[in-house]
């Protein structure tokens, strides 16, 4: 059992990093009451002595901003050089599908994994896993997702959650309620989903509402997703799904973050400041704002006068699992993923 400690949070706004260390600039900016934190991509990352630094110098500014990355494995994987390169996603699906007890513990290993490596450099959270669903008309989500069933996505999704735990890390899982449903890509579009709310239930809220219940969610990432049965909202922006479904229906205490407001997804909710209004009225807690500085500083700049920058709520990180712990997982993960022949990662 990793203990850890929870972090107070400083700010609503998530914003991104221009390169490998700080600028003076983004020194001023992380120093905003309304930043709570950063988003790293892999233009941020050279080596992990290089990361470890980066990372101290933001908490040498504010012990409270998090520092998180979308380290998913497969063709999400942020940091490469110096990292194990984690398999995709789906594969811990296949290696279920051929040994059911295999594809567990493979995918305890794989959030251990994750986990421990970046606590090691001091990140503070990874964007996983991916409770998504495969098949239909989710080509987007492709090898993101552990699997097409949703009894099968929730165990390997809760041992991949069990591994994150042990490994440092709490699990910030997405694309509440489901993004494997349509075939549009939330970045450049604003998908709407047909499907009843009795299918949604069914299918793909079912590995959220399990791993909910069982208090293993530090955070739920929403959806840039129209659900027309339910809202003429996408979730991200709607309290129907954030407060009345999420908060209230399923008993869901931890930290609510919508997915990034500059996507094509969040268009609908109108300028930078209105969609960042919409999605904190809607109930959610964190807004990552990123790869666009001009729309971070409209949002700050509109908070600072509404004054409605409070935020309430913590983030959880434990202690970086033992290198005797982790390594054995990491050989048995390269071991299996010799013969994966899914998309690898990306630095982008």
């Amino acid at each position: 059992m990793n203990p850890g400690q929870r972090l107070a949070l400083s700010g609503p706004l998530l914003i991104d990093l221009d390169g490998v260390e700080l600028s003076a600039a983004e020194q001023e900016m992380l120093r905003h009451p309304g930043v709570g934190g950063v988003v790293l991509f892999g233009r941020n990352y050279e080596n992990k002595e290089q990361l470890s630094a980066l990372c101290r110098a933001i908490h040498a500014i504010d012990p409270h901003l998090v520092v998180t990355v979308d380290q998913e494995g497969g063709r999400v994987q942020r940091f490469l050089n110096d990292f194990i390169a984690l398999p995709p996603m789906a594969a811990l699906g296949a290696w279920y599908d051929t040994d059911e007890q295999m594809g567990l513990a493979l995918a305890f290993d794989h959030g251990l994994v994750m986990a421990a490596e970046l606590r090691e450099c001091g990140v503070d959270g990874s964007w996983a896993p991916v409770l998504d669903l495969q098949g239909g008309n989710g080509a987007i989500i492709g090898h993101r997702a552990l699997h097409q069933d949703p009894a099968v996505v929730t165990r390997l999704g809760r041992a991949q959650v069990a591994g994150m735990r042990a490994g440092g890390l709490g699990a910030a899982v997405k694309h509440f309620p489901g993004h494997g449903g349509v075939e549009g890509d939330s970045h450049h579009m604003l998908p709407h989903d047909g499907r009843s709310m009795e299918d949604l239930w069914r299918r793909d809220l079912l590995p959220f509402r399990v791993l909910i219940e069982e208090g293993m969610v530090e955070a739920v990432m929403m959806a840039h997703v129209v659900y027309d049965a339910v809202d003429e909202w996408p979730a991200s922006l709607s309290s129907r799904w954030v407060t009345a479904i999420l908060r209230e229906k399923l008993g869901f205490a931890g930290l609510v973050v919508a997915d990034d407001l500059t996507m094509a997804g969040a268009a609908a909710g109108g300028t930078w400041l209105q969609r960042a209004v919409l999605a904190r009225s809607a109930g959610c807690d964190m807004l990552p704002v990123l790869n666009n500085r001009s729309a971070q500083e409209a949002i700050l700049d509109g908070w600072r006068q509404a004054n409605a920058l409070p935020v309430s709520g913590s983030w959880w990180r434990g202690a970086p699992a033992p290198a005797a712990m982790w390594r054995p997982a990491a050989q048995r993960l390269m071991a299996h993923a010799a013969n994966c022949t899914m998309a690898s990662g990306t630095a982008s």
